[in-house]
């Protein structure tokens, strides 16, 4: 369904920090070398590496000083992670819809939810779909939001000619071992402004400064390892070999079905990149089949899929969470996206072979379900 592709490149920087990353400035040599690096490639000033992207998200909003009284709203469709770390700083979690072009929020549905309390906005780049980072970004400017970009699934993508992990007041990646680069566990917070990211290193290693064993406040302890960096180096030196495997799984999977009315694949715009962290099948309402049955068509064909991600307000988490209630029901594209959508194998290992019976065993669940009509 989803894994990554380690190749002896990237086991040989592994052997190397093995070997002489223990002692002196060779402690962190490939946190240091990854954090400049990743940065570097998406125009941004720095980078911090955290033990996992969750802990990326945590970092910036304690350090924006977001707090209990605050809210921050994030999108439906996102994976719960991007929510989370709202609750663990004592904000409030706002939902907002998803629009049907990209499947990622927007202007119009952060409007239904705003509140004078909100301070930020998480904008998702749900499987490699990107929002309208610009009117996102005029829209926060003018009512004096942080925005922060969730890039956590959009390695690769573009909007207009600028690389996801580029927007906002800082933006976070994920590396684990599902993700188009891997470190087993692992996630990069991207950040401009150097107060920002002072602050943001400060609270990441128990709130001291560096070399010293004087701590100023309470803080965090989300330091990296330099071995899961050695695997994150070796694998940013193939990008664009492993973005563009994604890519040619998309592109097969979308040939494979373009001769299908009604069937879409992940949304890309004129001229832009959708690095394709997962590739996702969407259906519209002529084929009469929702998504919990095409996942279980598919898997008694022995083809492993995903359910599409389950809208936030509908998860048993947020039964306790009454703003959520109140405004659950107005998501009506987020249900309708999840109940007609399921994702297809991703895995960077996957063969033409492979790919073909999974576009074989799609197409039969159609004709089935035709048939039953």
């Amino acid at each position: 369904m989803s894994g990554p592709d380690v190749s002896e490149p990237d086991i040989k920087f592994i052997t190397e920090a093995l070997k002489s990353g223990w002692y002196g400035k060779g402690a962190y040599k490939y946190v240091e070398l990854f954090e400049s690096e990743f940065a570097r490639l998406h125009s941004r000033k720095y980078g911090l590496m955290t033990p996992n992207c969750t802990h990326a998200i945590h970092l910036l909003l304690a350090a924006l000083g977001i707090t209990k009284g605050d809210s921050v709203v994030v999108p439906e469709i996102t994976w719960v992670a991007t929510a989370a770390p709202i609750t663990y700083v004592g904000a409030e979690v706002l939902i907002a819809d998803v629009e049907y072009e990209d499947w990622c929020i927007s202007p119009r549905a952060i409007d239904q939810v705003i509140r004078p309390d909100t301070k930020a906005v998480i904008a998702v780049d749900v499987y490699g779909n990107m929002p309208n980072y610009e009117k996102l970004q005029t829209y926060c400017n003018e009512r004096n939001l942080f925005l922060i970009e969730d890039a956590a699934e959009g390695l690769g993508s573009t909007f207009g000619n600028r690389l996801a992990g580029s927007f906002g007041v800082g933006s976070v990646f994920s590396f684990h071992r599902t993700k188009t680069i891997t470190t087993g566990e692992g996630g990069m917070l991207l950040i401009d402004d150097e107060d920002l990211y002072q602050r943001c290193k400060f609270l990441r290693d128990h709130g001291r400064s560096p070399g010293s064993f004087y701590c100023e406040e309470f803080a965090f302890k989300y330091m990296p390892s330099n071995l899961l960096a050695a695997l994150g180096y070796g694998q940013l030196q193939r990008i664009h070999e492993l973005v563009g495997k994604k890519i040619k799984i998309l592109d097969f999977y979308k040939e494979g079905f373009s001769d299908i009315p009604g069937l879409r694949m992940n949304p890309i715009r004129h001229g832009e990149i959708n690095g394709a962290w997962c590739s996702v099948l969407n259906w519209d309402s002529s084929l009469s089949i929702d998504s919990g049955e095409f996942n279980q068509r598919l898997s008694n064909k022995n083809i492993p899929t995903r359910p599409f991600f389950h809208p936030l307000s509908s998860l048993p988490l947020a039964k306790r969470m009454e703003n959520i209630q109140k405004t659950k029901n107005q998501n009506h594209v987020a249900r309708e996206l999840h109940s007609s959508s399921i994702c297809l194998p991703s895995a960077l290992n996957l063969t033409e072979d492979n790919l073909k019976k999974v576009v074989k065993a799609v197409r039969d669940v159609i004709d089935e379900v035709k048939l039953m009509i």
